[in-house]
């Protein structure tokens, strides 16, 4: 957009020509493009005039006129949700982005709402600070639903209040570049969950200032123990090849590691709007009755098996606890007994992320793309087997159905497992990870 026009929903002709045609570039290469917004209206636009004249914007108390605010450009005007006319005319702003072939919104701000202000049906302008939030994400979210149908809308939202889980994603706003930035949003991150909502994310690597490369690699691997991955700041490009070859590395290994991570990820993913679980799980979801876990705010389990505690000095070193039982470590297979606290060194490629024991853990077999048939050519990975216990894995399909469903059971020592539902082209596979550090491949199944 043009200087000081935000965000009147026009594009600045001296910067894209063609959108249309660039958008469809993209797609042609199979990017997906989100659209950034905010329910502000710069001074001095037609965007501007036409709510002026309608009557589309929250009102001073006084009478006079617009309320104007200078949150971070002069003389803006707020969009008043509570007008079923300029919801409408603002959802017409978002279709004409959306038929230019933008496919997913990022709803930034929404929470600088001001108080001393009228709305429409004269709501409580307290009560609505919070409230605001709801109203603006939920009208992008149920346009985009309206325009690429049920399960297909997407936002990238930065404001919540109670009820906003139903419009995921979410993600943690203006961090910085510290590690101490990437210590507390991981906490609110946790508390995040704990308020009910199972999506989120973050800026890897903080949106103020610029990482150092060992901060940026560090954070890289948290961004990606997180359902939804994303690299952005406000200074420098986030690319990895800005800081140094060996940051393209470690952001080629961990993502190829999400991608054939996705069999569970969207299995989780798929429960959470099942049954509200998150992802993201504070250690206390998983292990109510240990009391070192409830207050363990520096690690998380990542699903129902998924143990990570990400780095969080310039030295590799971590302090992690692991529960009661046996934990193998996902990246190097080193396995180490629960029920204690450790002190470990890693390098950029490793990390604290282990598997909890007796875990049937589906790893797909694409590692360059997110989204494919998780079925075929999956591997039922299956972790420290328990004695007489029961493992258990399902499989989605790309719209979250499970379609495939595996169990495994470790008796007297022998290892009997049953497959049922939907199997792909390419067949499954079994891999076992005894406790004695042994790991055999069973083949197909």
């Amino acid at each position: 957009m043009q200087a000081l026009h935000w965000c009147d929903y026009t594009c600045a002709v001296q910067v894209f020509e063609n959108v249309e045609e660039m958008l469809r570039r993209y797609h042609e290469k199979g990017l997906k493009i989100c659209c950034w917004v905010n329910p502000y209206v710069a001074q001095n636009t037609e965007m501007f005039r036409e709510g002026q004249e309608n009557g589309y914007f929250l009102m001073r108390k006084d009478g006079k006129g617009i309320r104007q605010v200078d949150n971070w450009q002069p003389g803006l005007a707020v969009i008043d949700m509570t007008n079923p006319a300029a919801c409408a005319w603002y959802a017409g702003k978002i279709k004409a982005l959306l038929a230019l072939g933008v496919d997913a919104i990022k709803t930034d701000f929404g929470e600088r709402i001001p108080v001393d202000v009228v709305y429409h049906d004269g709501s409580d302008p307290v009560s609505m600070h919070n409230y605001y939030s709801y109203l603006y994400n939920k009208l992008v979210f149920e346009t985009l639903e309206e325009v690429r149908g049920k399960g297909e809308a997407v936002l990238f939202a930065r404001s919540a209040t109670a009820g906003g889980q139903q419009f995921p994603v979410h993600w943690g706003g203006d961090c910085s570049a510290t590690y101490a930035s990437m210590a507390e949003t991981l906490r609110a991150g946790l508390s995040f969950a704990m308020s009910g909502f199972a999506f989120w994310s973050h800026d890897i690597s903080g949106f103020e200032s610029t990482a150092t490369p060992d901060l940026y690699k560090r954070w890289f691997q948290f961004g990606i123990f997180s359902t939804h991955s994303r690299l952005h700041g406000s200074d420098t490009y986030r690319v990895p090849w800005v800081f140094d070859e060996e940051a393209c590395e470690v952001a080629r290994k961990f993502s190829r590691l999400k991608n054939r991570l996705m069999p569970y990820i969207f299995r989780m993913a798929a429960i959470a709007h099942e049954e509200g679980t998150p992802v993201m799980r504070p250690m206390v979801f998983e292990y109510p009755d240990d009391p070192a876990c409830k207050y363990l705010d520096m690690q998380y389990m990542f699903g129902d098996s998924l143990l990570v505690a990400p780095i969080f000095n310039d030295r590799g070193t971590a302090d992690f606890y692991l529960p009661e039982g046996l934990w193998k470590n996902l990246l190097d297979g080193s396995i180490l007994e629960g029920g204690k606290w450790y002190r470990r060194t890693f390098d950029y490629f490793n990390m604290p992320a282990y598997v909890r024991e007796n875990t049937l853990l589906a790893v797909g077999r694409h590692d360059d793309v997110p989204d494919y048939e998780y079925v075929s050519g999956v591997t039922l990975h299956y972790y420290l087997p328990a004695e007489g216990k029961t493992a258990r894995a399902e499989i989605p399909d790309l719209t979250g159905k499970s379609v495939l469903w595996a169990e495994a059971t470790c008796r007297n020592g022998e290892i009997s497992v049953s497959v049922t539902g939907t199997r792909g082209k390419r067949p499954v596979k079994l891999r076992v990870h005894y406790a004695d550090g042994r790991v055999e491949d069973r083949g197909e199944i």
